[in-house]
C-alpha cells in the first residue's frame, strides 16, 4: 500500500477545510450525502493540498446546514435513535460530547461493534466518512481537534443511518477461490434499478468468502487487503455499468481497512464480514452483466502503463467529482498498474466536476 504524508501546512489546511464543513448537515436534499470532509482529506493527503479550497469553493453550493434536533441521545435512549435520520444532528452531538469525555479510540472501538451491521445505511456513505476521519488522526500530528470532530460527524451519520443488509441465502465458492472469483460470482439482482435501498431489498444470496472463517486478525486484514485490490481492480472493466455507485465496492471495504489500526485486533474478524457484506452488495446492485470491450478501455490501461500514480491523481483532482476523488485515492493505496487503469477509468466514466 503506498502512503503520503502531508506537510505541517498541508494539515492546516485540512483543518481549516474540515471547520469550513462543519456548520453543514451529513446530508442535502434528505437523501444525497456530504462528500466534502471525504473528498478534502483524500486531497490532502495525496499532495493535492493547494487545490482544497478551490475545491471547497465549486462544492459549497452543495451543503445544507445541519438539520434540526429532536432530542439528546442517551445511554438509556441511543438504542431508539439507531438509525433514524431525523436524529443526526443528535447523534453528532452524543459522539462530541463522547469524545470530549473519552479517548478517540476508546470511543470508536465502543461503537464499531454496534454501528459495523448497519454498514449499508447511507449507500455506505458513513463508514467511508469514518475511514477518512480516523485516516486523519493516525496522521504525525493528526489528533487536532476539527479530526476529532469530524469523526464525531462521521460516527454520528453513520447511526443515524444505521442500515442493516436483509438475510441472504449463502452460496458456497471453490476453497481456493479469491476476492476476485468471489465478487465475479456475486449474483446481480433481478431489477437494477431505482434508489440503493430498494436495490438492496431484492438481494437474496450472497457467496460466502473467504470460504474458511478468517478467525485470525492478520487473516482478516489480510483477505480485507485482497478484497480491496479485486473491488478496484474489477473496476476498471465494470465500472461503466454504474460509474459512481460501483466506486463504493472498492471504497467502503477500504474505509474498514484504514479503520483496523485504531481498532483492537479482535475487532478485525467481524470487520472483514462486514465489509465483504457490504462490497457484495453494492456489486449485485450495480454490476454489468458483462464486462467492457476492450476498445472501450484500452486508453486507459494504456496511460496507466506510463503515467505515474501521482499524475492518474492529479488527474481525478482536476476532474473534481467527489467519487472520482475518493476511488482514485483507493486505487492510489492498491498500488499497481491495473489499480491506474481503474482510477483512469473513473476520470473517463464520471462527469468532470470542474
Amino acid at each position: 500500500m503506498d502512503d503520503v504524508h502531508t506537510s505541517g501546512g498541508d494539515s492546516g489546511i485540512l483543518d481549516e477545510a474540515l471547520e469550513r464543513l462543519h456548520a453543514s448537515g451529513p446530508e442535502r436534499l434528505g437523501r444525497l450525502t456530504n462528500h466534502g470532509p471525504m473528498a478534502v482529506e483524500a486531497l490532502v493527503r495525496r499532495g493535492q493540498a493547494r487545490t482544497v479550497h478551490r475545491w471547497l469553493d465549486y462544492y459549497r453550493h452543495k451543503l445544507e446546514d445541519m438539520p434540526g434536533r429532536v432530542a439528546p441521545v442517551t445511554d438509556a435512549t441511543w438504542r431508539e435513535a439507531l438509525g433514524d435520520p431525523r436524529r443526526a444532528a443528535d447523534w453528532i452531538d452524543h459522539f462530541s460530547r463522547a469524545l470530549a469525555e473519552r479517548p478517540w479510540r476508546e470511543v470508536l472501538a465502543a461503537w464499531w461493534p454496534v454501528l459495523l451491521p448497519g454498514i449499508a445505511g447511507g449507500s455506505t456513505h458513513p463508514v467511508i466518512r469514518v475511514g477518512h476521519a480516523v485516516r486523519g488522526l493516525l496522521a504525525p500530528g493528526g489528533e487536532t481537534a476539527p479530526r476529532l470532530a469530524e469523526l464525531a460527524h462521521g460516527l454520528g451519520y453513520w447511526a443515524a443511518r444505521h442500515t442493516p443488509l436483509p438475510p441472504r441465502a449463502a452460496v458456497a465458492l471453490p476453497a481456493s477461490a479469491g476476492a476476485l472469483a468471489a465478487l465475479a460470482a456475486v449474483e446481480r439482482i433481478p431489477v437494477q434499478d431505482g434508489p440503493l435501498p430498494d436495490r438492496f431489498a431484492q438481494l437474496a444470496s450472497v457467496p460466502v468468502w473467504p470460504t474458511a472463517p478468517a478467525a485470525d486478525p492478520d487473516a482478516a486484514r489480510d483477505h480485507l487487503t485482497e478484497l480491496v485490490a479485486a473491488a478496484v481492480h474489477r473496476y476498471a472493466d465494470h465500472g461503466h455499468g454504474e460509474p459512481i455507485m460501483l466506486v463504493h465496492a472498492a471504497t467502503a471495504p477500504n474505509a474498514v481497512l484504514r479503520a483496523l489500526p485504531a481498532l483492537p485486533r479482535a475487532l478485525w474478524p467481524a470487520s472483514l464480514e462486514a465489509a465483504w457484506a457490504a462490497g457484495a452488495a453494492v456489486t449485485a446492485a450495480y454490476a454489468p452483466a458483462d464486462p467492457a470491450p476492450p476498445e472501450e478501455t484500452r486508453a486507459a490501461y494504456g496511460e496507466a502503463a506510463t503515467s505515474t500514480f501521482e499524475e492518474v491523481f492529479a488527474r481525478a483532482a482536476a476532474h473534481g467529482d467527489d467519487h472520482t476523488i475518493k476511488f482514485a485515492d483507493t486505487a492510489l493505496d492498491v498500488g499497481d498498474e491495473r489499480a491506474r487503469a481503474a482510477a483512469l477509468r473513473g476520470v473517463e466514466l464520471n462527469p468532470p466536476a470542474l
